[in-house]
């Protein structure tokens, strides 16, 4: 079943996966003929591959929603550059999710009919729509009611996205309704088979709520729901964050035990670089230096070097415009690593040196011992502010508005163990950053003058709070409201998250989906949607 970076759950003694290329708990020989595990062994090790799946739809999304862009002294971009998607680029977003989503069957089948097993079921019924929300997101129409039912069916047909979107908030209402109703002489959930929330179960339900709100937000204006309401445990007010004991350090065959974000965007168990062929873009940059919001304290948690200034042009020495190869003139990347991440608050950039320089901070890249966050709390708030704005729940938009930006400093100033590092205080930031952009609704709620307005704010707001960290959400929110607003095409890289080199045929210049894999096409050619494009094939809540 699995796939990529392996960690060690000490209390359970079992080895899990994470971001390499090496199987460590290979369950299966073959994916068509699964052998037997046990479902406490086979549920962690689906969630920590879930984690490690989610650092691609990130870069997924950061490359497409203005966040990232080509570093210099680098080619080979192609796709990227133009959005000229083919069937074999990103395709591990399709195989990851998955094959995530076979070992969550696999503990479904082995407990659903098991009452004392009911957490384990819930649980993975949870975690099953949470990556098939993922999978309709970036694909639309895809294989869901014949799924993850092989060697039964081996070429499922595909289900309409809106179908499934429905299909999901009901399979969350019944995971709530398992964990609620579960009998007395319940199996509790072990910390050590829940590298998420150490087995706190009203935790769960708040995190099903909040997928969720998420599916009806996205899709309430063109599809309905049955089921509206939410249970009473509410949703996330901390992150959800997967931890399974990541740390510096190579298990068998050289995989890597590190968080999966460090491991691709900074250096490798073995100190040498990461990627260093992309960096921050100007479009986002821009809503911490002063083009279009002020907030330098979230710059400075996120971008090495962020004051510095190239005197040529006055942009930001590490950022571009993706496509652009000039007149902007692009600096390379740092030489020991990638430059759109700091990990390196209150350091001089000369007395880093080298990647073991790294870590033990604050930011998005804390340290290689970090969890790897699925949704932040700051999206559910922001979430929320929008439901409340919408009628769809009640309360306050404001409040959960104001409550996002301290949820965003909270998780910026965290360590990687959680805690809040000395002499950070969120509460007082979102102070500072609202005072600092007094007059801009897109930092104050209150400012605002229409719906239209309110709702630009929250999603403005949601793509800074996960830039970098859940960009695809970023992504999504873009193509169903078109905020942040983002010009077509400008000679001012701040104002415009497209690509210079753009393709696209859409007024916007930016694409609407990538492509089903060529796996699709050679082993399922029956049932695989045709006539799929880039440009003009739509996620069915997105806006044309």
């Amino acid at each position: 079943m699995k796939k990529s970076a392996i960690i060690i759950i000490a209390s359970a003694a079992i080895t899990v996966m994470g971001a390499s290329c090496k199987k460590y708990l290979n369950i299966n020989t073959n994916p068509n003929s699964p052998t037997a595990s046990k479902p406490d062994y086979v549920l962690p090790e689906a969630i920590v591959y879930t984690a490690a799946n989610a650092s691609g739809f990130n870069t997924y999304g950061a490359e497409t929603a203005g966040m990232q862009a080509n570093a210099g002294g680098y080619g080979g971009f192609g796709d990227w550059w133009t959005y000229d998607w083919g069937t074999s680029d990103y395709t591990n977003l399709w195989s990851g999710t998955y094959d995530a989503l076979q070992d969550f069957q696999y503990v479904i089948n082995e407990t659903k009919d098991s009452a004392d097993m009911a957490y384990y079921t819930a649980i993975g019924d949870i975690m099953k729509a949470y990556n098939f929300e993922l999978l309709v997101d970036a694909y639309n129409n895809c294989p869901y009611s014949q799924a993850l039912k092989a060697p039964a069916i081996v070429s499922p047909k595909y289900d309409s996205a809106s179908a499934i979107y429905v299909g999901l908030a009901n399979l969350l209402d019944t995971a709530i309704n398992l964990i609620n109703n579960a009998p007395s002489d319940v199996v509790a959930m072990p910390a050590s088979s829940d590298p998420m929330f150490g087995g706190t179960m009203a935790t769960w339900k708040q995190f099903a709520n909040t997928v969720k709100l998420r599916l009806i937000i996205r899709a309430s204006s063109v599809i309905s729901f049955p089921n509206t309401t939410f249970d009473a445990a509410g949703f996330l007010t901390t992150d959800a964050i997967v931890n399974p004991g990541y740390n510096k350090g190579s298990g068998s065959g050289g995989a890597t035990q590190q968080n999966p974000n460090w491991d691709s965007w900074v250096a490798h168990y073995d100190n040498s670089t990461a990627n260093r062929a992309w960096m921050a873009c100007l479009y986002a940059f821009g809503f911490y230096n002063g083009q279009k919001l002020n907030d330098g304290a979230r710059m400075r948690a996120i971008y090495y070097d962020c004051d510095s200034i190239n005197p040529a042009n006055g942009y930001y020495a590490y950022a571009n415009q993706l496509g652009y190869g000039g007149p902007i003139s692009i600096s390379f990347a740092p030489s020991f690593t990638n430059a759109w991440y700091c990990t390196s608050f209150g350091q001089s950039p000369s007395s880093i040196t080298s990647t073991n320089s790294l870590g033990g901070n604050i930011g998005i890249m804390k340290d290689p011992t970090q969890g790897q966050p699925l949704i932040l709390a700051a999206e559910s708030y922001f979430l929320q502010a929008e439901a409340n704005l919408r009628g769809i729940v009640t309360g306050s938009a404001q409040t959960n508005f104001n409550a996002g930006i301290v949820a965003s400093y909270n998780y910026l100033y965290e360590l990687a163990n959680g805690s809040l590092a000395a002499g950070f205080n969120p509460a007082d930031s979102a102070v500072a950053y609202q005072a600092a952009n007094a007059t801009s609704y897109l930092a104050n709620y209150g400012v605002a003058t229409s719906d239209a307005q309110r709702l630009e704010a929250i999603i403005t707001q949601k793509y800074i709070a996960v830039n970098m960290i859940t960009s695809q959400e970023a992504w999504n929110e873009y193509r169903r409201t078109r905020y942040p607003v983002s010009s077509s095409f400008t000679s001012n890289p701040y104002t415009s998250m497209v690509s210079t080199l753009s393709q696209a045929t859409r007024p916007d210049k930016l694409p609407t989906r990538i492509m089903y894999p060529n796996t699709e096409y050679s082993s399922n050619a029956s049932n695989v949607p045709a006539s799929v494009s880039p440009y003009t094939s739509l996620i069915f809540w997105a806006l044309p």
